[in-house]
């Protein structure tokens, strides 16, 4: 990816002509200058402009594929899921996967007639996906950082006549590429490391497959699930330090969960970087880096609590991937984890004071 990330930083700069700024202009209009037909020029600010359109230039040439850019990630997760199922259609998802995608297909999409499937990440593929229609998969899962196989799952749901979804947030296109293994459609929430600084919401669709692509437009133009041209902005001046920012990030959790895993204050630690990890098998085999999250389960809720909201070096938050480290209990929010279970999202602080900082919360415990 490095060649990737570099030819991204001057995309803009090789089209520009002589006086015309470097960096990424605001464009903060919602009507454009528009005699006569509008003959394929911007025209209204819920269907195209510009910052978009450059930021979706970056993001479709990280992705290796079409790109378009969305409000949220959630945003993204719908437009993706109305652009490919009907009344009738069967969806299946991951039953421990992040908990706000459970909540859109129980409470609206099987309201409207889609049959809602659920299956865990460590036997997703139990069963078959004879007769499911979009198979909507995440792996790392969100919380549990349980992985799946996913060539073999692309494969086997585009040979039983279905489509595949990745939400690919927790990794990046940097240390994952789902298109690549076969995988139809990607969703991302860039409001995670992609724009990294903890100050916008955004997400993205992207894939090969036209039609689809069409179909998602659509669903943005006439849903008006638009990105705002500010944040589009934001993410764009985000992903131009992503490289730099993931490569710190990734390289201090593997210190930290080999430290972390030696421990004594831990009862358990998942992170794909570590040899013991059930996911490290599939992770060497589908990913570049090991990813910037890890969890912890420590002895008590109380303690958990109190690791978090006293260690200086963690924001106690929810959300991930920003530069700042960030840790919460994930059981608050109802995932299905032990209530002492601790999820860390490690950012760009130096590694040494980091581990320093949260070594010696834990050993205040």
């Amino acid at each position: 990816m490095g060649r990737k990330t570099g030819e991204m930083l001057h995309l803009r700069g090789n089209a520009l002509t002589k006086g015309e700024p470097v960096a990424l202009p605001l464009t903060q209009s919602s009507m454009f200058h528009l005699p006569g037909a509008p003959d394929g020029h911007d025209f209204y600010g819920r269907v195209n402009n510009p910052t978009w359109e450059h930021l979706e230039q970056v993001l479709a040439h990280l992705e290796d594929a079409p790109c378009l850019a969305f409000p949220s990630g959630m945003a993204a997760i719908s437009a993706a899921l109305f652009a490919t199922v009907k009344a009738g259609s069967r969806i299946l998802i991951p039953s421990d996967g992040y908990y706000v995608t459970r909540v859109l297909a129980d409470r609206f999409l099987s309201g409207l007639g889609v049959i809602v499937t659920e299956r865990p990440t460590t036997a997703f593929s139990e069963g078959g996906f004879d007769g499911i229609d979009v198979v909507f998969v995440e792996s790392p899962s969100n919380p549990g950082l349980d992985m799946m196989d996913l060539p073999a799952i692309a494969s086997s749901v585009r040979a039983a006549g279905g489509i595949t979804i990745a939400d690919n947030t927790t990794m990046t296109p940097l240390g994952q590429r789902p298109l690549d293994m076969g995988v139809d459609i990607v969703v991302s929430s860039d409001t995670k490391a992609m724009g990294g600084h903890s100050d916008l919401l955004m997400g993205h669709v992207a894939s090969r497959n036209t039609d689809v692509m069409e179909r998602v437009e659509e669903w943005r133009r006439v849903s008006g699930a638009i990105p705002g041209p500010h944040e589009a902005w934001l993410l764009h001046r985000g992903l131009e330090t992503l490289d730099v920012r993931f490569d710190r990030m990734c390289s201090s959790a593997q210190v930290l969960a080999e430290r972390l895993a030696a421990h004594l204050a831990v009862k358990d630690i998942r992170y794909p970087g570590l040899p013991s990890d059930p996911s490290y098998t599939l992770a060497q085999a589908q990913t570049t880096r090991f990813g910037f999250l890890l969890s912890i389960t420590l002895e008590t809720q109380a303690k958990a609590e109190t690791f978090i909201n006293t260690c200086p070096m963690l924001r106690p938050a929810t959300s991930f991937g920003g530069v700042h480290s960030s840790a919460e209990r994930r059981a608050r929010w109802g995932d299905d984890v032990d209530p002492a279970f601790v999820r860390l999202s490690v950012g760009c602080e130096p590694v040494v004071e980091l581990w320093q900082a949260i070594d010696a919360s834990l050993n205040a415990l």
